[in-house]
Parts: C-alpha cells; structure tokens; sequence
C-alpha cells in the first residue's frame, strides 16, 4: 500500500508579514463594522486563531491604527500613476491619474469614516498604543511627484511648471471628493475644467469684447 505523502507545512512567517497578512484581512471588516469589528471576525477572515492576533498587535486599538496606516500609504497609487503611458494626450493622463487618485481617496475615507464615526481615529503620538499617526504630508507627497511626472512631457506648454500644476490638481481632486460635497464632477469633466477652465470659448471671446 503507497505511503500517504506528508503534508508540507506552510513557510513560516516574519512578525513584519503576519501583522500585513492580519491587517489586509481586517480592512475590509473595519469598512464594514468599523471599531465594532471584533477580533474573532478578523481572525476567522485571516485563516488563523484570535490570540495570533494579540501576539501581533498589542491589542484591538493597535490592529485599528496599523490598518489606517496601510490605508494612507501611497506606494500602489504611486505604482499605478507611474503605469500611465505618457503618450497620450495631457488630458488622457490626467483622466487616468484621477481615476486612480478618486480611488486612493476614497479607500481612506472609507476606513477613516469607519473608525471617526465612534472615536477610534487613532490620534495617538508616535511610540503609544502600536502605532505611529498617519503622517498627511507624507502621503500625499509622493503621489504629488507622480502627478507632476504626468505634466512633464507638456512642459514647455504649461503656464506653470510641473510640480505647481501637480499640487494644484491634487487639491482640487481633494476638495471635489470631500464628505457633503455637491454631487463630484466626472474625471473627464474635472480634468476638463482643470485645463481649460470655467468658460466656453465663446464665453473667454465675450469677455474679452466686454472688456475692450
């Protein structure tokens, strides 16, 4: 009788690769239950026992604050603008940017909202609780050099230099997405306004006949 093969057990993993492997399993949870998730939930959904959990994280709060940190973090938004092909027309990029900035944007509103909604927002200094705060500045700023890479090749047309017009385009993609604001515009049309402005063409010769 053939002898069953021994089961191969799995590599074992790093500290770093549970605590990942942990919160990519909870991040869809916090979108859905926000901090009412429990840990049970989120250990089921990784496949592993709840006290692996407290062995990666120091607890519940500490799990919550490592997932809006994942949230925040720039470097696949940044992979994907740097996947735009820059042989299409400025407006064709900048579509495309939106697209996947709208995207990057929203999945931090969604879990931000999730954990705000009942106080559980770490706001805690760096070293307390597990984790260190979602540093803004530093997630934008790297998305910020992608966009201005998206400007680069138009830049002897451009009223402004690259890296201005890319800052200028993020904060307007910010304030369109903002909660409570009017209904957003579509990426055509926010790229649209962006690089031709408010008025038609007849409505720029109007003014200027006005103004004469």
């Amino acid at each position: 009788m053939a002898e069953t093969p021994a089961r191969r057990r799995a590599p074992a993993m790093s500290p770093d690769q549970r605590r990942a492997m942990i919160v990519t399993a909870a991040l869809p949870l916090v979108v859905e239950y926000g901090a009412a998730v429990t840990t049970a939930k989120i250990a089921r959904a990784a496949g592993i026992g709840e006290g692996t959990i407290f062995r990666a994280f120091e607890d519940k709060d500490a799990l919550l604050a490592a997932c809006m940190e994942e949230v925040v973090r720039p470097d696949d938004t940044v992979a994907h603008l740097g996947a735009v092909a820059l042989d299409q027309p400025l407006a064709g990029r900048l579509t495309e940017a939106a697209e996947v900035m709208r995207g990057y944007m929203n999945r931090i509103g969604d879990v931000a909202g999730a954990l705000a909604s009942v106080g559980k927002l770490s706001r805690q200094p760096p070293g307390e609780g597990g984790g260190t705060p979602p540093d803004r500045e530093a997630g934008l700023a790297a998305p910020r050099a992608a966009l201005a890479a998206l400007f680069e090749p138009d830049r002897e047309a451009l009223r402004l230099s690259p890296e201005r017009l890319a800052d200028a385009f993020q904060m307007l993609l910010m304030s369109t997405g903002r909660p409570g604001a009017p209904e957003p515009l579509s990426m055509e049309e926010l790229v649209e306004l962006f690089l031709h402005g408010a008025l038609t063409e007849r409505g720029a010769l109007g003014e200027r006949g006005s103004a004469s």
